[in-house]
């Protein structure tokens, strides 16, 4: 079964990367999500899109010259007008101290090519093993120095390059780096390519897969699993088509 991962949670209906939006994402049924990470200025692993906080707090500047006490004063809804709650940016160890209440796997995405953040692997890592969830926990990044010093931290950690463009065999790429999966973008996850991957034992989950058309491809190939905006969409298209597959 091709598995449905949330990007940066529920994010077609609720601001994104989230408690709110994670909490809707499990409520609706994905059984995974997809986060991204970068590093406050004392230190704290925060989840959050972008390198600045204009976009989706309202508020200006660099996640990187906040300290974490300080980014959680900005309102992450910022871009959700008709919420009457504001929603703080959380912290990596609030989602994951969650997390352990759930079945969910989640995909980390280390936003670390702009800014390096030193130290934040092991941080991350750090977090991992105190809420025992290492075998739930997929890092992914642009930055494959990055995963690839994360798997020597902790090889128990999977670990998965983010692809933006086709890449020739991408299953011996993956396997040489000791990578049990890739995420390439949507449209260079070609049905060989998929195909081929997985026959090799490497997983392929592509981003981000709105379309119907887009993920109909993809449960027809029988591809690991796909990360989209909307969670409750592709819940409701798998659900069609194994009923359809059943006939």
């Amino acid at each position: 079964m091709t598995l449905i991962f949330a990007h940066r949670g529920y994010s077609s209906a609720f601001p994104e990367n989230t408690m709110r939006a994670f909490m809707e994402a499990e409520k609706a049924g994905a059984e995974g999500l997809e986060i991204d990470v970068q590093l406050t200025k004392d230190g704290e692993v925060v989840v959050i899109h972008d390198e600045k906080v204009d976009r989706t707090t309202g508020s200006t500047g660099y996640v990187k010259d906040f300290t974490f006490k300080e980014l959680r004063k900005l309102d992450a809804s910022y871009l959700h007008k008709t919420l009457l709650k504001k929603e703080p940016i959380p912290s990596l160890e609030e989602l994951f101290e969650w997390m352990s209440t759930t079945n969910l796997v989640c995909n980390v995405e280390l936003k670390n090519i702009i800014f390096r953040y030193e130290g934040m692997e092991e941080k991350i890592i750090e977090l991992v093993r105190k809420y025992n969830l290492a075998d739930r926990i997929i890092l992914s990044s642009f930055n494959h120095y990055s995963i690839i010093y994360s798997y020597r931290i902790d090889p128990e950690v999977e670990i998965a390059p983010l692809l933006a463009e086709g890449l020739y065999m991408p299953w011996v790429y993956a396997s040489s780096i000791q990578a049990k999966g890739i995420h390439p973008k949507y449209i260079a996850a070609t049905n060989e390519m998929v195909k081929s991957c997985m026959e090799n034992g490497i997983a392929v989950r592509p981003y981000t897969v709105n379309k119907k058309a887009d993920m109909l491809r993809f449960f027809e190939v029988g591809c690991s699993a796909f990360i989209t905006d909307d969670p409750v969409k592709a819940l409701r298209i798998r659900k069609q088509f194994e009923r359809k597959s059943k006939k």
